[in-house]
């Protein structure tokens, strides 16, 4: 069987098994729309929860920003898995005691303000549309290459899918969907990550195979690859190369936008208890470790096993000839993901870093006009199966599981903005008296103009899946978690404070965002260039999120100092929010 035709066969089968599942689990009313009927086992929460946290960013992206930096782009790393322990321990808890079914209506109800409720309905949905344009941008990438059409075509096949489970059977159809996603896409990322660990270094588990001996040269896997890359004018691996304040902010950025993004923070709504809730935290890490322990070991051997197979005999040796060039290079070539141009006409593949002053001088020597090859840093992980020429079987899952990745975060990313939009802004605001059947059909239908706005976005993304999703990461940081945490821990933030404290970090990083990477996110609107000598003292747009919410704090706590205090009920409930008093049940909707 070819590879085109078992890929088929493998993707064809989990899409089968997601639509089923949803037809399965239809939601029949707003409470199992929005929150699963609050009947979801912790285990099972646990699993959903890991596989909408691993999203398009960590199973495709991550691992190829990592590969293609090195150390630097550890800060993905330590800020998500950070800033998951942030909300599990600070956040999820106490908002599952509150008992609501969506973040703007605590916000709402803490602050006792419909307009702070409106506020965080726009918050979230500018960050949850930011994060999926991500989703979308990694489910066109693995629909183009596995189902060997264009991108483009690619994307709205995928929106087509997510559409179809995601309206049809809400919180409960995507939680029970997610389920069998992770399952998929946690063996299509480990199992290739331990046949090339076994390959490279002889050692099964791949976060010990990074550190182990490469069985070829003898020598440590690192050494070798900062050897191998250092040898055609790249930066070290494991070197430090970056601004250290701009990787310190970039961190923090992702942790405490991790703990304030709402699809995240909906899920431990599922669950019966507030105990239940704290217990699917835990269970969602181990989940989450899985793939997280395993990314860095993926990237290092994605990067050497790539450079190893352009240049088969070393740097001083040949590259790779053209017309000698592997089958995936042909395949991916198709997709436009993977170009070559050969600029002095020698028929060879230079690839090498054509932007050192320091390597200037050997590449002229040898001849090179400038690296022939550009990757989209998105393929890698997708490619390296086939990179190291691991068996058909092995690509076929890798493909469902890239493609699972993407659409069980992107289904969990337009549930919560189409119950922002239902429950928090028609039925709260708009409409109050509107029927559950009325509200059941808005949510559905937002949900639809969601996924088509997503996906003409996801057209032109505002760069790599993981980077676009750090972007979303850093509104989140600057507007929702500020308020989250004053809402359950300061019984002094009154309703102006919060107002203003969301409106000042959403605007401030918005607008810093925007002047780089263009408006709206538009090619070509941008007043500077993204580039570390255009950014302000050195912040990039995706580190500035966490000074908006420094921003947003100050701003919060001034206008509330300077303003009555929260009406003696409002610190009540605070308190009774935060202490584990009657933490057995939670309160009823």
């Amino acid at each position: 069987m070819d590879q085109y035709t078992l890929n088929l066969l493998v993707v064809g089968a989990s899409f089968a098994l997601y639509i089923g599942i949803a037809i399965w689990a239809r939601a029949g009313s707003t409470a199992e729309f929005y929150a699963a009927g609050r009947g979801v086992h912790p285990v099972t929460n646990g699993m959903a929860t890991a596989a909408d946290w691993m999203s398009a960013a960590s199973f495709i992206s991550m691992a190829g920003l990592i590969a293609f930096v090195g150390y630097d782009n550890s800060s993905f790393l330590m800020g998500w898995t950070g800033g998951y322990v942030l909300l599990a321990l600070l956040l999820a808890p106490y908002l599952r005691k509150f008992g609501k079914f969506t973040v703007p209506e605590f916000i709402g109800d803490r602050f006792y303000s419909p307009t702070a409720r409106l506020v965080a309905v726009a918050c979230l949905i500018i960050a949850s549309i930011t994060y999926v344009i991500g989703q979308m941008t990694g489910v066109g990438v693995a629909f183009s290459r596995f189902l060997e059409v264009p991108n483009d075509v690619g994307l709205y096949i995928g929106a087509t899918i997510v559409f179809f489970y995601a309206v049809l059977g809400g919180m409960k159809g995507v939680t029970y969907t997610q389920v069998a996603q992770y399952c998929v896409l946690i063996l299509a990322y480990t199992i290739p990550a331990v046949f090339i660990s076994l390959q490279l270094t002889g050692v099964a588990l791949p976060p010990l195979g990074l550190f182990s001996t490469h069985l070829e040269s003898g020598v440590p896997l690192l050494v070798k690859l900062n050897q191998v890359i250092g040898d055609l004018g790249f930066e070290s691996y494991t070197g430090h190369h970056t601004s250290t304040l701009n990787m310190v902010l970039f961190t923090l950025s992702l942790m405490i936008g991790t703990a304030g993004l709402p699809h995240v923070i909906i899920r431990f709504f599922t669950v019966p208890k507030v105990s239940d809730a704290r217990w699917s935290a835990g269970w969602a890490l181990v989940f989450i470790a899985l793939l997280y322990l395993t990314a860095p070991a993926v990237g290092s051997m994605a990067r050497l096993n790539l450079v190893e197979t352009i240049y088969p005999n070393g740097a001083s040796a040949d590259a790779l000839s053209y017309e000698e060039r592997p089958d995936w290079f042909k395949n991916w070539e198709v997709t436009g993901l993977l170009k070559f141009e050969d600029k002095n006409a020698d028929g060879k593949i230079q690839f090498y870093n054509d932007k050192s002053e320091d390597f200037k001088a050997t590449a002229e020597a040898n001849g090179w006009k400038g690296s022939e090859l550009v990757i989209d840093r998105d393929i890698l992980v997708l490619a390296n199966p086939e990179i190291a020429n691991l068996p058909s079987w092995v690509i076929a899952l890798v493909a469902a599981g890239g493609i699972a990745a993407a659409l069980s975060t992107a289904a969990g990313l337009l549930l919560a903005i189409s119950s922002a939009i239902s429950h928090d802004l028609i039925k709260g605001s708009l409409n109050p008296g509107i029927s559950e059947k009325s509200e059941l059909l808005a949510a559905r239908i937002s949900m639809a103009v969601a996924i088509a706005v997503a996906t003409w976005l996801g057209l032109n993304p505002p760069g790599f899946a993981a980077q676009t999703v750090a972007l979303a990461f850093g509104i989140a940081a600057a507007s929702i978690f500020p308020a989250l945490m004053m809402g359950i821990f300061s019984k002094r933030i009154n309703n102006r404070g919060a107002v203003a404290g969301m409106l000042s970090g959403l605007l401030f990083t918005l607008i810093y965002i925007f002047m780089y990477k263009g408006w709206m996110f538009i090619p070509g609107t941008n007043q500077f260039a993204d580039t570390p000598d255009s950014w302000m003292f050195g912040i990039s747009p995706l580190s500035i999120g966490s000074v908006g919410a420094m921003l947003n704090f100050a701003v919060a706590y001034m206008v509330s100092k300077s303003s009555a205090e929260p009406p003696q009920a409002i610190q009540d409930l605070v308190e009774s929010i935060r202490v584990p008093r009657g933490a057995g049940a939670a309160t009823d909707h």
